[in-house]
């Protein structure tokens, strides 16, 4: 850990955990989604939920949700900014349970073309946050590296097609997670990888038998998410 990740980016707020791990929050669930969010329900857990509007958690997960930045002077505005751009908003309360970090927020997000996504993420300190839950599965990652989701079910061969596949691009895995909700049924792999996955990557998993669904966070300037 450095000193900048024990003191957080230049935000404007009060709070390195409820304003800039939350403007965080928002802008990952956005890339996750791959297109503008419509509908946003927007439920806190813990500490976000007893003194986030104070700290102007609501605010800047909008902000996020919007795409603006950890230091973009608009966040106190993105109530306004969001009502602009046609974004429904509503917010309420959630008891994730006594495991959960105390700033903790669950998002249930439609797009414009209809894509939904359920996300829980948590605001760890210093503006670091964890995506934890994915449409109810577990997932546990950063966001700071290229990050690749495969639903699948859980059969022999998957994970060496999508490891394969990376090494077919040239693609280094930083970290690999494999989850399951019982034997035979369904599994996920969360990878992180160094380098960016080309979309032609992407799209081969996605047509693969056994996979369920595929979900890409590029941390370029060109976003491509697959259903």
């Amino acid at each position: 850990m450095t000193i900048f990740d024990i003191i957080g980016p230049v935000m404007v707020g009060p709070s390195s955990s409820h304003t800039a791990g939350a403007v965080k929050i928002g802008n990952i669930a956005l890339k996750l989604m791959g297109e503008k969010i419509k509908t946003a329900d927007i439920y806190f857990h813990g500490s976000f939920a007893t003194t986030g509007k104070g700290h102007g958690t609501d605010r800047a997960i909008v902000a996020g949700l919007l795409g603006l930045s950890v230091d973009d002077r608009r966040i106190p505005d993105s109530f306004r900014l969001a009502k602009e751009a046609g974004m429904d908003i509503h917010f309420g309360r959630v008891d994730l349970g006594d495991e959960a970090h105390p700033n903790s927020v669950k998002l249930d997000l439609t797009g414009v073309h209809g894509r939904t996504l359920e996300v829980i993420a948590s605001s760890i300190g210093g503006g670091r946050i964890q995506i934890d839950q994915l449409d109810g599965l577990v997932t546990g990652f950063s966001g700071d590296h290229p990050t690749l989701i495969v639903h699948n079910l859980d059969q022999p061969g998957h994970v060496a097609a999508v490891t394969s596949m990376l090494e077919h691009k040239s693609v280094n895995i930083a970290s690999m997670k494999l989850s399951r909700s019982g034997r035979g049924q369904n599994a996920v792999m969360v990878i992180e990888c160094d380098q960016e996955i080309p979309p032609e990557g992407i799209k081969w998993l996605v047509h693969q038998e056994g996979v369920k669904k595929v979900t890409y966070l590029s941390l370029s300037d060109h976003e491509e998410t697959e259903d």
